[in-house]
């Protein structure tokens, strides 16, 4: 196990702190949870900010599915489970943090700033993660890291959280390439 669930919350509490620390405050931050898992942290992380700072903060949730470069490439089997995106509140003049739980190649940070853009231009997007496992395949850089964690092509990130499984913690977990997670 990397993080059990005492540590899952001190890494989002600083996380949150550093989101605010380098913002000058809540007051001009949205965050727009990634789905499923990015979604339901930055719910926590909203909270955590709002407790910290005393402002409301905008959340959103962005489904990048019809965004992937590799949506057509997929076998059917292996089709997205498409999810509702929500953001209702303007993007312009505010620092939009995209919140995620684990960059990889970086593809899904790039479809998630392609899509956030669909619904208007923020001033700055920064990228939050709770684990950065390397192996970029494209220039992307996270703002905000929970966990640095170099890993194997042969090696995966498994996020579980209470919203979905119940428990939280993060696992690495050895399997096949071609199962490996894709964000």
């Amino acid at each position: 196990m990397i993080l059990d669930r005492d540590d899952l919350r001190r890494t989002l509490v600083r996380i949150g702190h550093e989101i605010v620390e380098k913002n000058g405050g809540g007051r001009a931050v949205a965050l727009v949870g990634i789905h499923s898992r990015g979604a339901f942290l930055a719910r926590r992380l909203q909270t955590l900010i709002e407790e910290f700072t005393g402002e409301p903060v905008p959340l959103g949730e962005i489904d990048i599915s019809f965004y992937r470069d590799d949506v057509g490439a997929r076998p059917p089997s292996d089709q997205p489970i498409v999810h509702s995106s929500r953001i209702d509140f303007p993007l312009e003049e505010r620092t939009v943090v995209l919140v995620d739980d684990v960059l990889y190649t970086g593809r899904t940070a790039r479809a998630a700033i392609e899509a956030l853009f669909d619904y208007g231009r923020p001033a700055r997007v920064q990228l939050a993660v709770l684990v950065d496992r390397g192996h970029r395949e494209l220039p992307i850089r996270p703002d905000y890291v929970g966990k640095n964690l170099p890993t194997s092509r042969e090696e995966r990130i498994q996020v579980q959280l209470l919203e979905v499984d119940e428990v939280d913690r993060v696992l690495l977990i050895s399997t096949p390439e071609e199962e490996s997670d894709d964000g």
